[in-house]
Formats: structure tokens, sequence, C-alpha cells
């Protein structure tokens, strides 16, 4: 049985707890959050664990075999020093890994000869369908030239103490929320961009707010396109006033051979009821020859539904990150994978901020 501590206990420190729950060998034991009514709500969906009052207090605990960081943004540096200089474990740290420049070298000291395991949580790299299309990809294209993600969803979620609506503690939307997408442009392409152009901005969202007298400076929309070393191309386009869309992430890649997409709807729980079951991912195939598309469902197992936003991929990320802990397999990914996709991402807002391309 592997003992977790969990660091951050709202929303998507519930869907973590939810997932290791369902893991045969895995068990949050122990939380912490400086909110008290989310921790001892945390501890009680973990099945009564034991409630840390502070930092230090988790990673003393007896029963503590590995880390979930899932804390605000701007606090997972000054974590994850602090569980390398106290308690070194396995870590897994959800995205971001850090927010500014400078926190990159940092971590590159902090980690240089860490002797566990440190996994960044990219979860969309295991959500059924873009499992299906990652898998498929080559042999669909005969060598991706052009990889496409939109994501149209809906608007930031409200956090505690509004973190969320400034750049100051997020890195900024194209960090924040597209970090995701970075890292899924370099796993599927298997190459590394060279420049980055953006244009993005706050058209809707959050202006009509105020949190201590200041206006939320968030983005909410944007075109990032990248080059890579190898000559294929990426774009990404995001929305983030389009919940009205029946499928929230789209993906696309086309070679000389043709065209893979998958399809990937929004959580569940945001599809109204009045339309029905929500749609289900899909699998799409465009030959250039012969003609004509291949369409295949790919169902998500309803109980991993259940226990989360991101179409099963919280539990496929645990279930891989627990064999690590226990010695079967690898870490598949790693904080060069985190640093590079903030490193992109970070290019991105300076790129949309001064209207310049911006050289990798």
């Amino acid at each position: 049985m592997v003992h977790y501590g969990l660091i951050g206990c709202g929303m998507m420190g519930r869907e973590h707890i939810q997932n290791i729950n369902l893991l045969p060998s895995g068990k949050v034991s122990v939380v912490y959050d400086p909110v008290a009514e989310l921790a001892e709500s945390a501890a009680t969906l973990a099945q009564e664990a034991h409630v840390a009052d502070t930092l230090d207090e988790l990673l003393a605990h007896p029963d503590l075999d590995a880390v979930v960081i899932v804390s605000p943004n701007y606090l997972h540096v000054e974590q994850l020093q602090k569980i390398a200089a106290t308690r070194p474990v396995p870590i897994l740290c959800e995205k971001p890994l850090y927010t500014r420049p400078e926190d990159a070298a940092v971590l590159d000291a902090v980690f240089k000869d860490y002797p566990h395991p440190v996994w960044v949580a990219m979860e969309y790299r295991y959500m059924p369908p873009v499992a299906a299309l990652i898998a498929q990809a080559e042999q669909a294209t005969g060598g991706i030239k052009m990889l496409t993600i939109r994501e149209h969803r809906f608007p930031f979620l409200p956090k505690v103490g509004d973190w969320n609506r400034f750049n100051a503690k997020t890195g900024g939307t194209l960090v924040e929320k597209c970090c995701h997408f970075f890292d899924l442009m370099r796993h599927i392409l298997k190459d590394e961009p060279i420049r980055v152009m953006a244009s993005a901005g706050q058209s809707l969202n959050h202006i009509d707010e105020r949190y201590d007298g200041q206006t939320p400076d968030i983005w909410d929309n944007g075109y990032v396109i990248l080059d890579f070393a190898n000559g294929a191309r990426a774009m990404l386009e995001l929305c983030m006033f389009a919940e009205g869309s029946k499928y929230q992430e789209e993906i696309s890649a086309v070679g000389p051979k043709g065209k893979i997409e998958a399809l990937v709807p929004g959580p569940g729980r945001f599809w109204p009821k009045l339309l029905g079951e929500p749609p289900v991912p899909k699998l799409i195939i465009s030959p250039r020859a012969p003609k004509g598309p291949y369409v295949s469902e790919i169902p998500v197992d309803p109980t991993l539904l259940e226990a989360g936003d991101h179409n099963g991929s919280t539990f496929y990320q645990h279930q891989r990150f627990n064999a690590v802990i226990r010695g079967e397999g690898d870490v598949e990914v790693t904080l060069l994978d985190g640093a590079r996709a903030v490193q992109i991402g970070l290019a991105a807002q300076e790129s949309a901020r001064t209207g310049q391309a911006i050289s990798l």
C-alpha cells in the first residue's frame, strides 16, 4: 500500500483523492490545506485521513510514502523546496511546475540529485481519446506536419482566495491553462519548438470583478503558433467563453497520408440534462486515399467519469505514478517535461504582450 500526503484540498485536490481511492494499492493518509473546512472535508473523502495543521506536520506524518501537490500555482516551488529539504519522497506535482522564469534554475538545483521519482501532472496525455490519437498518429498521418489543438470551454472557476484571477499568481493563462497543450505538442511530435508566436487577451471574462480593489488581468482567449525544429507546425486555439460547445477539446494531426482527430467532451456535470446523455469521445481517421473518414467512439469508464472532470485521465496518471513508486515502470512526465511546457507558456505570454515572435 502506498500512503499519500495531499497538499491542497480544493476541487482538483478532491479529484486526486477520488482517483487514489480507486487504486488497489493507494491511500491518502494525511492532508493539508490552510482552509480548515476544505482539509476536513478532504480527509473525510479520503476515508478518515489525518488532517495536518501545517506542511511540516504533513511531512512528519509516519504513514507517508509520496506527496501530491495540488496547491495554487505560485506555491509549488516553495513547497517543492520544502519537501526536498525536509523529507524527500516521491512527488506528483500539479501543473504548472513553476510560474516565473527565474524558478527554472531554482528547481534545477533542488532536484539535481534528488533520490526519488518526481512526476508532473499532465493529465491530458491520458484522456482515452487523446491517448488513442497519440498511439495511432504516426501510422494515420505518415509523419505529422501540422498539429492543431482547440479548446473551447467554460471560464475559470472560482478558487479559494481568487488566486486564479491574476497573472502574478498563475503565470498567466498561457502557462496556467495551456502548459497542458504545449506538453501534448512536444509529446505528440517528439520534438522541441524553436519559435513561438501568440496573440491573446482578456475580452469578456472577469472584467467586472474586483478583488481588494484590483481588476483581474487573466486572459480568456488566444492563438499560439509554434515552429518545431524538424519542420512541423503546431497551433493552439483557446476560447474560455465557449462552454456551449459539444466538444471541449478537438485535436487534429495531419501528414502526407492523412488526418487523425480526437474529439473530447468537457466535464459531464456541466452538460445540460435536457440534452440527454453527454457526448462520447471520438477518434476520426481520414486517409487521403481512398477518401472517407473512419469514426470510432472511445467511451470512458463511468466510474472514472464520476471520479473527476478529466475523462478518466487522472486515474490513469495515478495508476502509472503508483506503479513507479512501487518500482514498476518509469516516470512518464518528467521535471524536464514540466519545465519545457512552462517555458513555452511564458514565451507565448511574452509574444502576445509584445507582438513579437519569441525564439526558444
